[in-house]
């Protein structure tokens, strides 16, 4: 898939996305739960 034949490749974007995407939603749900 996308020309990556490793799955540990793989498997690091995928941590690494979904991480920063829980940073995001954790950061904007903390913002506005602040008031």
């Amino acid at each position: 898939m996308l020309g990556i034949p490793d799955p540990q490749v793989w498997l690091a974007y995928l941590l690494s996305i979904l991480s920063g995407l829980l940073c995001v939603i954790y950061g904007v749900w903390k913002w506005h739960s602040d008031t």
